[in-house]
């Protein structure tokens, strides 16, 4: 006797693809919230540094990492104090953190508790990239820097590196005018976790490119 070899009817393969699509487009909803999750995570990160810096200026009457005061804390270890001379010494990703102002700046910052954590190590954002500071006319990145670094910054500026492209666009959108050569946010298309930011030609020169795949690091002025 031959068995009857049951198939499926085309209304079961439909909810199947159904649920299928439902599932995928759950998956890739959920990927995109995370995503701007991570943009509000980095707007706090530029919000809560400059919050900190302000404090720290109104407290001590100084900048922190240049702050000539900072013997003020001895414990665990003696802090090292900068030059008192207004000017950030070291590039975003200082060289040498333990004695770059831009190093510095982070260890006066914990130790008066305005930024939690301790040491002069940079940290990271929420895409694995550095977060740091440097000076943004250029005066402090050493004899050779240029006058006019980043196409125009004057004051202390805070940089964020590795930013995915449409992170980047969100961030500057959001935070600032949409533009990344002008305004007070401004991005360099270099690809890594820490380019460096110490000249002009590091500025992108067109506005931004997302594929999917483009890198940038974004500086906002203090």
């Amino acid at each position: 006797m031959k068995t009857k070899q049951a198939g499926f009817t085309l209304v079961e393969i439909a909810i199947v693809l159904v649920i299928i699509g439902l599932l995928l487009g759950g998956i890739l909803k959920g990927q995109e919230m995370i995503v701007q999750a991570k943009v509000k995570n980095s707007i706090t990160d530029f919000s809560g540094i400059s919050a900190a810096y302000f404090g720290y200026q109104d407290r001590y009457r100084a900048i922190p990492g240049d702050d000539a005061g900072a013997g003020r804390w001895t414990t665990p270890t003696a802090a090292t104090p900068g030059n008192g001379d207004r000017v950030l010494t070291g590039l975003y990703v200082p060289a040498t953190p333990a004695t770059d102002e831009t190093g510095l700046w982070w260890d006066h910052l914990r130790r008066s508790g305005f930024v939690t954590g301790s040491g002069t190590g940079t940290p990271q954002n929420s895409f694995a990239g550095t977060i740091g500071v440097q000076q943004g006319d250029g005066t402090g990145v050493g004899a050779t820097a240029p006058a006019a670094v980043l196409g125009g910054f004057t004051n202390l500026i805070m940089c964020s590196s590795n930013l995915p492209d449409k992170v980047a666009i969100a961030l500057d959108v959001q935070m600032d005018d949409g533009n990344p050569i002008a305004g007070a946010v401004r991005a360099t298309d270099d690809a890594g976790q820490a380019p460096p930011v110490s000249t002009a030609a590091a500025m992108s020169t067109s506005g931004y490119v997302e594929t999917g795949t483009k890198i940038y690091t974004l500086c906002r002025q203090f």
